[in-house]
């Protein structure tokens, strides 16, 4: 869908890096359920030297105006240890990256859609794949199911009408993401709990909470247990020693010790599950913004939370535990003793589990069998760029 009244540029300067940021705020000002992020972190996300993602990736924004006003945004972009992953988990060689797209119209999304894709040839890319914002471990996919749920923390939320953009431009679905909420307030189904019960008198198992005074040590445990048993996923791109300890100073606000389990198998660290408060209540409620008020609202929440909804953003079991009966025990051993801490300490009625690829059938099945629903889906899309 061409229009000669739409023009393409990318960012360049203070002003158009300030422009492609207030664009969101002003285009999901309407939407009850967009949580408008802080922009401090918006910021940091996009800036070379305060995301480490940089040091591996090559990235350009672009935004669309017609005549002064700004209708559009987007960011191409190349993940270049994404490039060194097999073809067949779904990212791999000539394989470049689109993300952060908002629009006014579907003629400007097609246009920046356009620019993106172009830009990627030039880069010497074959294949687009998106959006991820920026990065798989950030916020991947758009919303194609859910709109009318608010999003928790690190999850995206956009327009409806930009599935049918998108596709129209000839992007094919890729894979769907689900997230999970339940009840937490309901005890699991009996099966469940005599399986939890069995696990807490094996003396083999231990499940312990993570350290704050040992946070560096804990975390990782942590990510090791994360690269293996990640490795084998659709989208798996490893975390640098760089992001790891970025990753750690900023997700420190929101580790609580009995909200995060590390399972030992004699004595060995071989899954973890972490789950945070919802940082998204009370971001929400100061709008995006931090001043004059918000930090102080935010600090005193962050101090002690007391959240509605927990997410549970990460789970993984060493590989070679994985297809055993043993991986489903301290699954759910962990989530139900999490379970239990955020209804009794934070007053939690609520859970949250994802994402989750759709063809992870463990992951999926764990979900279900504690009796949760898919309640938001997400799409990541492909094009050939060689056509």
């Amino acid at each position: 869908m061409a229009n000669a009244d739409i023009i393409v540029t990318p960012v360049s300067g203070k002003a158009d890096f300030k422009a492609f940021i207030d664009l969101a705020y002003r285009l999901n000002a309407s939407d009850p359920a967009w949580v408008p992020p802080l922009r401090g972190e918006v910021e940091d996300l996009l800036t070379p030297g305060k995301n480490p993602f940089h040091e591996h990736a090559t990235m350009q924004l672009f935004l669309a105006r017609r005549g002064a006003k700004v209708t559009g945004r987007i960011s191409a972009h190349i993940d270049h240890l994404a490039l060194t992953q097999p073809l067949d988990q779904g990212m791999g060689p000539g394989t470049g990256n689109w993300g952060l797209l908002e629009a006014e119209d579907e003629a400007s999304a097609r246009a920046l859609l356009d620019a993106a894709e172009q830009w990627l040839r030039e880069q010497g890319m074959t294949r687009a794949l998106g959006p991820l914002s920026l990065s798989v471990w950030e916020e991947p996919g758009l919303l194609t199911r859910g709109f009318e749920q608010s999003p928790t923390v690190m999850m995206g939320h956009n327009r409806p009408e930009y599935q049918a953009w998108i596709e129209a431009g000839g992007h094919a679905l890729a894979k769907k993401l689900f997230t999970y909420e339940l009840d937490i307030t309901n005890t699991f189904p009996p099966l469940i709990q005599r399986i939890v019960q069995s696990g807490e008198k094996n003396p083999r198992i231990r499940i312990r909470q993570v350290e704050i005074n040992h946070f560096d040590r804990d975390a990782r445990i942590i990510i090791d247990i994360l690269n293996d048993a990640w490795s084998a996923n659709w989208g798996f791109v490893p975390f640098t020693e760089s992001e790891i300890v970025h990753t750690g100073k900023k997700l420190r606000p929101l580790v609580r010790e009995d909200l995060i389990m590390i399972a030992e198998y004699d004595g060995r660290p071989v899954a973890f599950m972490m789950v945070w408060p919802d940082l998204n209540e009370p971001i929400k409620a100061v709008r995006g913004k931090l001043f004059p008020f918000g930090w102080a609202k935010l600090l005193l929440w962050l101090r002690n939370p007391r959240a509605r909804t927990m997410r549970v953003p990460l789970m993984g079991v060493l590989k070679e535990f994985q297809a055993s009966r043993l991986a489903s025990q301290l699954a759910f051993m962990m989530i139900e003793f999490i379970r239990r801490n955020a209804i009794s300490r934070y007053g939690a009625t609520r859970g949250e589990i994802g994402w989750i690829l759709d063809d992870n059938q463990g992951m999926n099945s764990i979900a279900e069998a504690i009796n949760s629903h898919v309640n938001r889906e997400y799409s990541i899309y492909e094009k050939n760029l060689q056509g």
